[in-house]
Formats: C-alpha cells, sequence, structure tokens
C-alpha cells in the first residue's frame, strides 16, 4: 500500500503564521496543473506497484481549483496509478471557498474527505492571522459539507495563539465539538522564522503564551475531547472511532507516499526526496523534463530515529518486534533499556506488542522520544 500527496501551493492571501510553500500567482495556475499531471506520469515507477490506498491534495490551499483542474488531476490519477484501491481522498479547503455550488461540484468528485482550516472561532483573532473567513462562515461552510453528503469532515485548530485565554480556547473547542465533526487536528502556535507573525513577535508586537498556559491548553483539549467521544489516536490528532486520517497515519507508520508538486516530499522507506520549493523552477524543471529536486539517502541510524519519532506519536505506540526485524537486537535491546524507567514511572506501557506513552507519559514526549534515539 501507498500514498500520494499533491501540493497545490496557491491562496488568495497569505496567513501571517505559515511557513507552508504557497504563491498568490493564480496566473500559473494551467501552467501548474499541467507541470504536475506530467510529474504524476514521469514518476510512475516511484512507488514500484504498490496499490494506492490515499490521496491528499494540501496547500497552500486546494480549494482554488476549480473542476476542470481536478478532472485532469483525477485522470492522470486514474491512468497511471488507479484509483481502484483508493479508500480515502481528502481535499485541504478554506471555509470561504465552500460555497453551495463549488459543494456541489466537489460531490460529483471522488473525494470523501475535506480538512477544513478553521484554526478558531474568535472574528478578532482570525482577522489578526488574515485569515480569509470569520466564525459563521466557518461553522455554515461544515453544514454545507454535511447538505452534499460528506461523512468525513475535519478541521484544524490553532492553540496558544497571542492573547489566548483558557476562555477563549474552551470556546473554541466547545464550538469544535458542536459542529459534530469526525475529526480534529489542534496544533500549538509555532513562532517559524521568515514568518509575518515571528517578525511580530521580534517587534514585541505579539507575545508568546506561557510554558504553563501552553499545558493548561493541552489538557483542556485532550480532556474536552475525550469527554466528546473523541479518540486521541496521534498527540495533535482526534477522531470518532475509526475515522482517523489513514493518509496522515501512512507517514506515521513509515508507508510509502508519493509527493508532487512544488515543495513536495517522498519517501520509499530509504530515500527521502523533496522538489524545489519554487513554482517557477517547479514549473521549468517539469516542461524541460528535468525535475528540481534533492534527495536523502537514509541511512540505518537515520531511519531507527525516524521510526522511533513516528512510531511513538501514535496511540499504536512503537511495534517492538518490528523495530527487532528492522532495525536489528543491538537496537532492539537499546530502545528497551532506554525504555525501561519510563515503562517503571508509568510514562509508558507495552500493549498489543507495542511501546506506548500513557496519558502521563504524552506530557513529555519529547524528552522520552529523545531518549529513544540512537546516537552514532
Amino acid at each position: 500500500m501507498a500514498g500520494i500527496y499533491l501540493h497545490i501551493p496557491f491562496c488568495k492571501t497569505r496567513c501571517i503564521y505559515c511557513d507552508f510553500y504557497s504563491t498568490t500567482r493564480s496566473e500559473l495556475k494551467a501552467r501548474y496543473i499541467q507541470a504536475l499531471c506530467q510529474e504524476l506520469e514521469m514518476r510512475k515507477a516511484y512507488l514500484k506497484g504498490e496499490r494506492i490506498e490515499t490521496v491528499y491534495f494540501g496547500g497552500g490551499t486546494p480549494s482554488q481549483l476549480e473542476e476542470e483542474d481536478f478532472k485532469q488531476i483525477f485522470g492522470t490519477l486514474q491512468a497511471c496509478y488507479g484509483m481502484e484501491h483508493c479508500y480515502e481522498i481528502t481535499l485541504e479547503a478554506n471555509p470561504d471557498d465552500l460555497s453551495v455550488p463549488y459543494m456541489q461540484m466537489l460531490s460529483t468528485l471522488p473525494f470523501n474527505r475535506i480538512s477544513m482550516g478553521i484554526q478558531t472561532f474568535d472574528d478578532a483573532t482570525l482577522t489578526l492571522l488574515k485569515r480569509r473567513h470569520n466564525a459563521r462562515t466557518a461553522i455554515e461552510a461544515v453544514g454545507r459539507c454535511r447538505q452534499a453528503g460528506f461523512d468525513n469532515i475535519s478541521i484544524d485548530l490553532i492553540y496558544g495563539l497571542p492573547g489566548e485565554t483558557k476562555e477563549r480556547w474552551e470556546n473554541d473547542l466547545r464550538q469544535a465539538i458542536d459542529l459534530q465533526v469526525e475529526h480534529i487536528s489542534a496544533y500549538h502556535l509555532i513562532y517559524e522564522e521568515d514568518t509575518p507573525i515571528y517578525s511580530m513577535l521580534k517587534q514585541h508586537q505579539v507575545c508568546e503564551v506561557d510554558e504553563e498556559s501552553s499545558l493548561e491548553f493541552f489538557t483542556s483539549l485532550i480532556e474536552q475531547l475525550q469527554k466528546a467521544g473523541f479518540e486521541q489516536y496521534e498527540i495533535s490528532n482526534f477522531c470518532r472511532p475509526g475515522k482517523h486520517s489513514r493518509h496522515n497515519t501512512s507517514y506515521w507508520k513509515g508507508i510509502p507516499y508519493l509527493g508532487c508538486g512544488a515543495s513536495a516530499h517522498s519517501f520509499d522507506r530509504t530515500t527521502r526526496e523533496w522538489n524545489v520549493s519554487s513554482i517557477d523552477l517547479y514549473i521549468i524543471g517539469i516542461e524541460e523534463n528535468r525535475r528540481a529536486f534533492e534527495i536523502e539517502h537514509l541511512d540505518p541510524t537515520t531511519r531507527y530515529n525516524e521510526f522511533i519519532i513516528t512510531t511513538m506519536r501514535t496511540a499504536w505506540g512503537t511495534p517492538l518486534e518490528q523495530l527487532k526485524k528492522t532495525f536489528g537486537k543491538e537496537r532492539w535491546e537499546y530502545c528497551l533499556n532506554m525504555a525501561a524507567p519510563y515503562l517503571q514511572s508509568g510514562k509508558l506501557e507495552e500493549r498489543n506488542g507495542a511501546l506506548c506513552l500513557t496519558r502521563e507519559g504524552i506530557f513529555v514526549s519529547d524528552s522520552i522520544m529523545s531518549d529513544l534515539l540512537w546516537v552514532d
């Protein structure tokens, strides 16, 4: 099994916190879609015949594409990879793009999952972040997804935003729960360099929340969503039973994936590739049949450390027999020895043959994973 990620970099405006590659140059859309389809054709041998089970349109803002764009991409996917085993096809979308006609159009395409970037239901904060929607727009967009027949809807939230209070965060959680969506991803704001909000932080126009508040927000996130019936299947991801993101789970389980588009990453278990983060260089490279990309060959230590970091984040944990089979007895014994103090203190537990974080362990997961890493 394998997945395909398609990066759609177009945005109407850029949010001040986002460090994903994006562009507002919509005049390049037709050439970009043609290049994207050409890359899919060029690289159809990359996944070595593995059947495609998930496709993810990420961005950027994929909901900036139109029906003919999607049809062109799906036609290429079908011709090059086949879609008969593909059971999850996700579209990332902005709430203000999801009009009634747009949702009717999407319902005629193979999409069966919508992932919506809401971030917060506080209108003043949305304005600060330069989001194009307000709370009402977001709520109505979820309703339109339902009316169009989508029964697998995910929303993204961010906490630790400037001026965040316990009351405001709990209001965001209540509103998210009231929407009765199937999946919620919630991430703490990171002030990434080269973003406008980082500059605002350095100029003291905004302030980071303190560590105590961050812990309080995270605790509230877990408690409120679990009380509402969500399962925490990954540190930042919560779902109704059976509604986890299969595509993102493939990243955490080390399943191969092909990434096409500017800045997209690919992984085939032994190497990682990433396309150039420039729409001009990407398009020209594909048009001239000389794709602009870099590649990293993953040595055993890197592969082991990535295995620990990605699997430990999930509810399924780090499978010990797979670790031993893939990385050898020495690293398996090392992992068990380093895990022993956390097993004794109740921060880790062994469950179904895997090392898993406990509720207490989730709060110190970075330290636990760091201790399990192999250093040459």
